[in-house]
Parts: structure tokens; C-alpha cells; sequence
């Protein structure tokens, strides 16, 4: 953890790796993510762009991105969960009853200090077009309590998300 960064969960808290619910699993987001994380919001840029939270804030970017600077984003993101700073999940919806490598990305959870207040949480949760079609968002359901911020791709410092 970087100077400028700070913990906003108290020292001996577990956080939690993973979270089953009905249809889906939440786990922290990672490396090994990446082709399907990659997909999954690439496929969906234009629904992600106009959902509420993320209307006018530039991400996902229009022309996507290559596999190796999502990978980049992925493992800062992993870094970031490690250090405390800030929590990234992969929403993963099980795919015929496969095992985890065969799970599909159906989301994102990012949970994170709000600029507003560094005390309190934010959460955004982006969905692929398909799961936010048949009314399939877990994660944004269970997360509805919390605040949204104004970036979904930050990075995190002195416990506020600033865009990268």
C-alpha cells in the first residue's frame, strides 16, 4: 500500500472472498478473469455507458480495450483487494452446471470509501446487456443499499476513487 492509500476496513476484519448466492458467486476479481471479464464488458459497452452511475463518465471506452490492458486493470484490481484499498468482485454465473473455470462473467461488484464521505462505502455494480435484459442482477440487487459512485474503473486514493 502506497503512502496515499488507505485501509477502510478495520484491521482485523475478514473480508470476504466469496459470496454464493442463487445463480451466481461473487469472487474477488483477478488475473485469472481476464478473457472472460474482457468479454463480458466488451460486449456490452454500449448498455454499461448508458446505465444510471455511469452515463457521461467515459468508461468502458468505446473502442474496448486489448486483452493485455485489461489484464493490467485486473491485477491492480487484485493488488488493491490485497492491500485493503478497495474490494473488486467478478460476478460469475454458473455455466451448465460447470466448475469455476467454466463460469461466465456476468458482472462486477466494486465496493470502495466514498469521495463524499472516506468513512462510508460505495458500490457499483455494471452488468452485461444480456444479464441486465432478463432481469438476472444479483450482485446490483444486493447492493442497491449501498452508494454509487461516479466511476466504475477507479483507482483509489487517499479513500476516494479518482478515475484512471
Amino acid at each position: 500500500m502506497t503512502d496515499d492509500q488507505q485501509s477502510f476496513v478495520p484491521a482485523g476484519f475478514t473480508v470476504p472472498r466469496t459470496l454464493v448466492g442463487d445463480g451466481f458467486r461473487l469472487e474477488p476479481l483477478g488475473p485469472g478473469h481476464n478473457d472472460r471479464d474482457l468479454a463480458a464488458w466488451t460486449g456490452s459497452i454500449a448498455h454499461i455507458r448508458a446505465t444510471p452511475g455511469f452515463v457521461g463518465r467515459g468508461w468502458p471506452p468505446v473502442e474496448g480495450m486489448s486483452a493485455e490492458a485489461n489484464l493490467a486493470d485486473l491485477v491492480r484490481h487484485a493488488r488493491e483487494f490485497e492491500e485493503r484499498v478497495a474490494f473488486a468482485y467478478s460476478v460469475l454465473e454458473p455455466f451448465d452446471g460447470g466448475g469455476a473455470g467454466r463460469d461466465e462473467v456476468i458482472g462486477c461488484l466494486y465496493v470502495h470509501p466514498a469521495c463524499e464521505a472516506p468513512d462510508q462505502r460505495s458500490a457499483t455494480s455494471p452488468t452485461t446487456a444480456r444479464t441486465a435484459a432478463v432481469g438476472r442482477a444479483p450482485a446490483r440487487r444486493r447492493a442497491r443499499t449501498a452508494r454509487t459512485t461516479s466511476s466504475p474503473r477507479p483507482t483509489w486514493r487517499r479513500g476516494c476513487a479518482r478515475t484512471a
